[in-house]
């Protein structure tokens, strides 16, 4: 599997969202733990793709979400709301902000979709399926021990090749549930239904 194949060379704006569009559905902001889901499937995206944050930024002014991300810094300081990094910052986000984190994480679904497929497949030989989870777990443990708290337990399930497999599995399946037309809607009900 090409892991890091040049994402932002093939993107192309399909339909893009106003800003605007952020801001519908509730304000009911996410709990800790739909914070820390959201994070950790940016993370999956960017194991997936090695310009995966390179696109996030991108994606950010493609979507005219500048005003929530105007930098590299400010998107990092809006992720870091999840309990498992290593910098954790207190408080929540507005759901304006969460929206629009929401809506990037859906546009990088739609662009990793035939990743996510050849791993969620139960179509192909079972040596090729492993192989490409080994590839992405090697990559999300390495993401994982540069930005989260080791001493975290969820940190140390999330990387164990065995006790990690299912939670990982729970993640990409997040991640392709926010591919294609009503993607954010998906997404954004899983999220809001996360137990905190």
């Amino acid at each position: 599997m090409a892991v890091g194949a040049g994402i932002i060379a093939a993107m192309v704006q399909d339909t893009p969202a106003s800003p605007a569009t952020a801001d519908r559905g509730t304000d009911r902001p996410l709990s800790r733990r739909g914070l820390e889901r959201l994070d950790l499937m940016l993370l999956c995206a960017e194991a997936l793709d090695y310009n995966g944050s390179e696109a996030m930024l991108w994606m950010c002014r493609q979507l005219g979400f500048e005003g929530f991300f105007p930098n590299r810094v400010e998107l990092w300081k809006r992720r870091c709301h999840n309990p498992l990094r290593r910098n954790c910052r207190r408080g929540t986000l507005e759901p304006a902000e969460t929206d629009a984190l929401i809506r990037i994480l859906c546009q990088l679904a739609d662009r990793l979709y035939p990743m996510l497929r050849a791993l969620l497949s139960s179509a192909e030989p079972s040596e090729v399926t492993a192989q490409r989870w080994r590839l992405f777990q090697d990559r999300l443990a390495e993401l994982v021990l540069e930005r989260m708290n080791p001493r975290r337990s969820g940190v140390q399930t999330l990387i164990d090749p065995e006790a990690g497999a299912a939670q990982r599995r729970t993640l990409v399946q997040g991640l392709a549930l926010g591919a294609g037309t009503g993607g954010f809607e998906r997404l954004r009900a899983s999220l809001l239904d996360a137990t905190a």
